[in-house]
């Protein structure tokens, strides 16, 4: 038996020969192209080596560094799969030339059999019936003399290769004429050879082939018969053996003449011999041989029990006879197998490329296959994804099991074959067992399918209540912003309340619908049409097969609308949810917003096959207007005081103007937050201490959504796409009730704070809850301005020094627990962490999530359910029941993770914050040499000796999302202290490291931030991969009191182990461990005196870069608001069209900034910066550009106009 061997190939049949190979204790070595290079056979192998670029031409076909790798990795044979070079003789014979067995035929044989018009030769002289038919063509002239004597309708066939490429059936000359250069240029691009011929077509024609094996003695056996006649296009999408409702003696016949033909060359190795069965004769005719392993071997080994790979391999290795008795392999039973595509059934199946978002296959099937749930679907190859493989005792069973399977697959991101299989599988003709090769160019497929064809500015998938219990590891619940609105829409339809739909931001889609359903629109109104008609929001209607559904823009206050459909849209669950959360880039359709040409299926799934096509005959309700949300440009919101009041972090007149102030809704809004302009707070400190400069800042803690944070001077209430963890104090807390309102605040819009009590809150949930179950909401608040009492935030408050438990209410849904005294302690945090285990063995219904902060834990909890108080309770008496702290020990890992110094995509955010945020922040343009100064080092090297000494013990997950560290030092010497950015960032790379008060944490994704940078490193999440790193259903890497260590790699090397992390190519060093707090405790007493001596530099530099902003002018930012140059089109020349802002917000980039300069429609003049989004600033006219009214940072508002164009038809006009 070989050692190793090299595979020639890719996808699901790389991934099938290595399992054998493996099976056989032999070595494996893959190849891949650039494009593969993530792909499963190159981690399946057991080496693997880069072959080339994507395109099959420039790697998988070069023959040359294929013999080269096999020769420096010692394989001693080539297995080529099939395609590819399975069927090239030259490369056969190259093998063998360079001492490599070939796993397959000899070359001689493949040009006796692979070359279609040599094959039929042989055949007619072993009496195998023939097809009347032409040889090798040398043009179209020939051709044409040709199909004199066979006459139309004749299949044009390439002499090489297979898989349905290079054949066209052509009914007529001129049919004949059209298809001839392209069949021949086919042959060449896929196969590297030409060369074409004609055969007689027949009409009613059925595809059986016989699987032989060859020893290369004259012995060959026959395996059975193939039925594969269900085709597209020549390209067989189902195979099954034994063939249905083909006499016995056909059976015996095809397989006589397969042997004799086969034998007659002393045939080596697997083969499969062809014919076309004429359904209405009942006569058969050779079509040709295929000289490698087949698609659909898979089937006859379910029924033999042989494995086809095995035999190949042993055979070539010289461990395996055939005897020269034996010509038949028994079979038992019946298998099927279906061929899953990437691939749209409803745009004429062409092909699909991306991100394969779940991939999920029944588990007691075989299934040969090269995916999984985040695998990238490559444009560059055949869009065989996986086959789909059935057994059982008799076809009725087998149907049924295929069916079955089908039903189960999931293959999710991308547009597949999955759904139209179903409905193959399901008609009649299939199930019959009466189908002929043409029977799929005649099926009814309508898929229960929407399509995109204009996404609007904002629109994604979203479910209620979207993605709950991750809170802990920084995972937002996200669904709908407007949860009311999008919940009416569900109970209009009758949907299930966890029915997903989509939530439409400022401007909306226009859908084209693939099958006949049920729709509502809810939320904020938009100009609506059905096929031209306009329709009503809140009145479901019907939609029909074709029918374009078009959304365009806001036509009153609000911002987001949002469209239900029967049933929900059928999109997997990413942790238990629907929702798209596109700065996690997970969730929804692809894990993003949707775009132009997108499909979305509606939730048919257990539906009887029967009502697919359509809607039933429900009736649905109307929601009056009376009873529909009123929206408005001035809001009352209902909100909790608290957690954080006065006169802790506020001064009382603080509170008071919060609650008696009018508050302006800031354009830089989105599902993170709604950030809010108006009156800054006096604040009762003058600095967070060592969790930052500002007095906003706190030790991070959780938040709650709809909390109202002061980031800075400026509030923002966070949303629900918005971060677990933060350092900012909230003196208010909107009530679940009235959450839903953030999602309708449009930038200009005023708010009003409303101070309601808990018993207040309460009631308001009720009426909330009892108007969504009787579809008559009543949307009345309390109006009057009430001022709380400075205890009203407080449940509990008790005991002194670290030993003090406060619980602060955070809304109706959340309470806060805090420990001790605002400090940077690791007892804090300790008596934290042992609190929260212990009440995590304690959780009963009610409680959604708990979250540790730094000397903080928030619980979750559901308000109609349990209450407040009784939560507060159960913290309490756990609290009290807590063993001595000293006594306990938790595991503490050493994690080793690379560090980029200073990476460039951390400057590319500075430069972006100075452009479009603050440039005189005094942090900028440099954050390592603001650290250095704000700290009393000397030097950047300074800085970059602590960073890389440092043992940063994480205190939190997820404070900037999915996993992120929130961590510190555990020597205090290694704790640089900085300020946050004020405002924050709206661009953070992921991954980057940053240092906010005396904290480091790494960002787990693209978002805003506020930390102050020093590098990039790894991925601290993994989306789809489970890894040595990354743990099946725990796509996070880090745990709670892991210590981080860094060492310095270079960009370029970072940029290699990013892409490998989270592939499982690469895995830090991780050193299991435990912290011991009266460990800890000793060493800090025994370097105490130097501990001192560290902070009290420290503390000058810090006070002495305090005043420097003070002298400076800089404490205080006052940010720049509207106003662009000019302000109207007054100024414009006459005839000039103005492009005018469409949104409230700033100038990001400026593309096309010179005056006098052609542009054409639909060229991208600009690009906006709104609502965290990137709104592009098209051209609506071809003209001359003849004004330019904006620059780059410059905010603006709705209506204003950016730059000035002269049409060309001006111009025709004074011709």
């Amino acid at each position: 038996m070989f050692s190793k061997v090299l595979i020639a190939n890719r996808g699901e049949i790389a991934c099938r020969i290595i399992r054998t190979l493996d099976a056989l204790g032999v070595k494996s070595v893959a190849i891949y192209s650039d494009a593969d290079r993530d792909a499963p056979h190159v981690a399946m192998a057991t080496e693997s080596y880069r072959i080339g670029p994507p395109a099959v031409s420039e790697s998988y076909l070069k023959v040359e560094t294929i013999l080269e790798i096999a020769a420096s990795s010692g394989s001693e044979a080539i297995h080529p799969g099939y395609g590819l070079l399975s069927e090239n003789a030259d490369f056969a014979d190259q093998c063998e030339a360079a001492g490599l067995a070939f796993i397959g035929p000899s070359g001689a044989q493949m040009l006796a059999f692979g070359l279609k018009h040599e094959a039929r030769r042989l055949a007619e002289e072993n009496a195998v019936p023939l097809l009347p038919g032409s040889g090798l063509l040398p043009d179209l002239a020939a051709a044409l003399v040709e199909v004199e004597s066979i006459g139309y309708p004749v299949m044009l066939k390439s002499t090489a290769g297979g898989g349905g490429i290079g054949m066209q059936v052509c009914e007529d000359a001129p049919a004949l004429a059209e298809a001839f250069d392209r069949v021949e240029r086919l042959s060449q691009s896929h196969f590297g050879q030409g060369g074409i011929f004609l055969e007689k077509f027949v009409t009613h024609a059925r595809h059986l082939e016989v699987q032989i094996f060859g020893d290369g003695e004259g012995n060959v056996v026959s395996l059975g018969v193939r039925d594969c006649s269900t085709q597209r296009r020549n390209q067989k999408v189902i195979e099954e053996t034994p063939p249905a409702n083909v006499s016995e003696s056909v059976i015996q016949g095809l397989q006589a003449t397969a042997l004799q033909l086969s034998k007659a060359v002393k045939y080596r190795s697997a083969g499969t011999v062809e014919y076309i069965y004429d359904n209405d004769t009942g006569e058969y005719y050779f079509l040709e041989v295929n000289t490698r392993l087949q698609v659909e071997h898979g089937v006859t080994e379910l029924v033999t029990g042989v494995d086809l790979v095995a035999w190949m391999v042993q055979l070539a290795a010289g461990d395996m006879n055939l005897s020269a008795e034996a010509e038949y392999v028994p079979q038992q039973g019946h298998a099927i197998q279906t061929r899953l595509y990437a691939e749209n059934p409803h745009k004429d199946f062409q092909p699909s490329s991306g991100l394969l978002t779940r991939v999920s296959f029944p588990a007691d099937v075989r299934c040969d296959n090269w995916v999984c749930s985040g695998s990238e679907v490559s444009p560059y190859y055949d869009p065989l994804l996986a086959k789909l493989q059935v057994y059982a005792e008799d076809r009725s069973a087998a149907v049924d099991a295929i069916a079955a399977a089908l039903e189960e697959t999931r293959l999710d991101g991308i547009e597949t074959n999955l759904d139209y299989l179903r409905s193959v599988v399901a008609a009649e003709a299939f199930v019959s067992g009466n189908v002929v090769t043409k029977t799929l160019a005649s099926h009814d497929y309508q898929p229960a399918t929407f399509e995109i064809l204009r996404s609007g500015t904002m629109t994604t998938v979203q479910d209620f209540p979207g993605r709950v219990g991750y809170w802990e590891v920084g995972v937002p619940p996200s669904g709908p912003m407007d949860s009311f609105s999008f919940r009416l829409g569900n109970r209009l339809l009758g949907n299930e309340p966890d029915a997903s739909g989509l939530e439409i931001t400022a401007t909306g889609p226009r859908l084209q619908f693939h099958t006949t359903t049920t729709v509502v629109l809810t939320g904020a109104t938009m100009s609506a049409t059905l096929d031209g008609d306009a329709v009503e929001f809140y009145r479901p209607f019907e939609v029909d097969v074709g029918s374009i559904l078009d959304v365009g823009k806001l036509s009153g206050a609000g911002v987001r609308s949002y469209l239900l459909v029967e049933g929900g849209i059928d999109v997997p669950q990413y942790l238990g949810s629907r929702s798209t959360f596109t700065l996690g880039q997970f969730g929804g359709h692809g894990g993003r917003a949707l775009r132009l040409g997108d499909v979305l299926h509606l939730n048919r799934r257990g539906f009887a096959r029967e009502d697919r096509e359509g809607s039933d005959d429900r009736e649905y309700t109307i929601l009056p207007a009376e009873h529909q949300p009123q929206f408005s440009n001035t809001w009352d919101i209902a909100v909790l005081y608290g957690p954080h009041g006065a006169p802790e972090f506020f001064t009382p007149q603080d509170i008071e103007t919060f609650f008696q102030n009018e508050w302006e809704v800031h354009y830089n809004s989105a599902r993170t937050g709604v950030r809010l302009i108006g009156p800054k707070p006096e604040w009762a400190r003058t600095d967070g201490g060592e969790a930052g400069l500002h007095p906003s800042n706190i030790h991070d803690n959780a938040y709650a959504i709809g909390a109202i944070d002061f980031t800075g001077d400026m509030p923002v209430i966070l949303g629900p796409d918005g971060p677990s963890l933060g350092g900012f104090v909230c003196p208010a807390t909107i009530i679940e009730s009235e959450r839903w309102k953030m999602g309708q605040l449009k930038p200009g819009d005023k708010v009003r704070f409303r101070c309601v009590s808990r018993e207040e809150a309460e009631s308001l949930r009720n009426i909330h809850e009892e108007g969504l179950a009787t579809l008559q909401p009543d949307y009345r608040v309390p109006t009057a301005v009430r001022i709380p009492e400075r205890s009203e935030a407080i449940l509990v408050d008790e005991g002194e020094g670290a030993d003090r438990l406060v619980i602060r209410q955070a809304g109706d849904a959340y309470v806060l627990a805090e420990i001790g005294p605002m400090a940077l302690d690791f007892k804090l945090r300790f008596h934290i962490h042992v609190l929260y285990e212990a009440l995590k063995k304690e959780l009963f219904d009610g409680i959604e999530d708990l979250t540790p902060g730094i000397r903080s834990l928030q619980v979750h909890f559901d308000p109609g359910a349990v209450s407040a108080e009784s939560i507060a309770a159960w913290i309490h008496a756990t609290n009290d029941a807590l063993p001595p702290l000293e006594d306990v020990t938790v595991p503490s890992r050493v994690v080793h993770l690379p560090l980029s110094w200073d990476d460039p995509s951390t400057q590319e955010a500075i430069q972006k914050y100075v452009q479009s945020v603050r440039s005189d922040a005094p942090w900028c343009p440099d954050n390592i040499e603001f650290i250095r100064r704000i700290n009393g080092l000397e030097s950047r090297e300074d800085v970059y000796n602590v960073v890389f000494n440092a043992s940063y013990v994480v205190l939190g997950l997820g404070d900037v999302y999915l996993g992120a560290p929130v961590a510190t030092p555990l020597d205090p010497r290694h704790r640089l202290v900085t300020t946050k950015y004020n405002p924050a960032r709206t661009w953070t790379p992921e991954n980057a490291v940053g240092i906010g008060g005396a904290y480091m944490c790494i960002y787990g994704m693209e978002g805003p931030g506020g930390y102050q940078f020093v590098g990039r490193t790894v991925q601290v999440w993994n989306r789809y991969n489970t890894t040595p790193s990354f743990k099946e259903g725990k796509p996070w890497l880090l745990r709670f009191f892991d210590q981080i260590r860094y060492y310095p790699v270079s960009t370029e090397e970072l940029e290699t182990l990013r892409h490998d992390f989270p592939q499982g190519r690469f895995n830090p060093k991780i050193e299991e461990g435990s912290f011991s707090l009266g460990e800890y405790q000793a060493f800090l007493e025994e370097n105490d005196s130097s501990i001192t001596e560290f902070k009290t530099k420290q503390q000058a530099s810090f006070d002495a870069e305090r005043a420097r902003w003070d002298a400076a002018g800089l404490s205080a930012y006052v940010e720049e608001e509207g106003g662009g140059v000019i302000e109207d089109a007054a100024a414009l020349p006459e005839g000039a069209e103005p492009v005018e802002s469409p949104v409230a917000g700033s100038v990001w980039k400026v593309l096309i900034g010179e005056e006098g300069v052609a542009v054409k429609e639909g060229d991208t003049l600009a690009i906006l910066e709104s609502m965290k989004m990137e709104i592009k600033v098209d051209a609506p006219v071809s003209g001359k550009l003849i004004s330019v009214q904006c620059k780059e940072g410059q905010a603006m508002s709705p209506g204003q106009v950016l730059f000035g164009i002269l049409p060309e038809s001006f111009f025709e006009a004074l011709i």
